[in-house]
């Protein structure tokens, strides 16, 4: 019960590896804010949850929006002690280059996938060091250091820079800022942008011959979210099966 007496928002928490964040939170005694754009989801997680869970629907890529969650999380909570911010644009993405990308679809990605991380830690930051501090994990992925996953793998590559840079703003105020690099986990994201013909070959690719599944990603937020990760920031940390090796 490492969290119990404290609130932890996850944004895109309506499903997939989201979902399992929070789940893993409730279950080690935090109470939790399911945020997604997907407001039927959210609610969907929290009714499963119970008590200490609350569902608010959020487009992480407007800072209005981002405040408002904040602010009902206060609300119902009183303060708010950790954030994951795991909203992306992935499932559904278009498969486009960088060259030829529709550019009002570029912006909307960037302003979710990358924005999106700012604009929820510049909401939550005020809250969280008046409350004594806190700890924060965003979520990158081993498309950031790959570079063939176009316009998505810009914007992980972002996270990268965000963490380390936020790690340092927001050290003096108690706050840590860590990430994760998820590899190839099977979630209806990855379903519907590898196609079959691809799994087998990248399957082979890791070191560990299997791809992940949601919850392989828990234990390491969890782990970064805790005290026991209370000297580490500015860190990101793949857990991907050994896809990328990085000396």
């Amino acid at each position: 019960m490492r969290f119990e007496g404290r609130t932890a928002i996850v944004t895109g928490a309506g499903g997939g590896i989201g979902e399992a964040y929070a789940r893993g939170l409730h279950a080690e005694g935090a109470r939790v804010v399911v945020a997604d754009i997907d407001g039927d989801g959210a609610r969907r997680v929290a009714d499963s949850l119970g008590e200490g869970a609350l569902a608010v629907t959020v487009d992480v890529g407007d800072p209005a929006s981002t405040d408002e969650m904040v602010a009902a999380t206060v609300e119902a909570f009183g303060g708010v002690d950790h954030l994951v911010n795991n909203a992306a644009v992935f499932g559904d993405m278009e498969l486009a280059g960088l060259t030829d990308v529709d550019l009002a679809y570029l912006d909307r990605v960037l302003k979710v996938n990358l924005l999106g991380v700012l604009h929820c830690v510049r909401s939550v930051a005020g809250p969280m060091a008046a409350g004594g501090g806190g700890s924060i994990v965003n979520q990158s992925s081993t498309a950031a250091w790959m570079g063939i996953s176009g316009f998505y793998g810009l914007t992980k590559a972002g996270v990268n820079f965000l963490t380390a840079a936020l790690a340092h703003e927001l050290g003096p105020r108690g706050i840590r800022v860590n990430a994760i690099a998820p590899g190839p986990t099977l979630t209806p994201a990855f379903d519907r942008q590898v196609p079959e013909a691809f799994r087998e070959p990248l399957r082979q690719s890791l070191a560990l011959k299997r791809f992940g599944h949601p919850d392989d990603h828990v234990g390491p937020v969890l782990f970064l979210l805790s005290d026991e990760a209370a000297w580490m920031t500015g860190h990101v940390v793949a857990v991907d099966g050994g896809q990328i090796t990085r000396l």
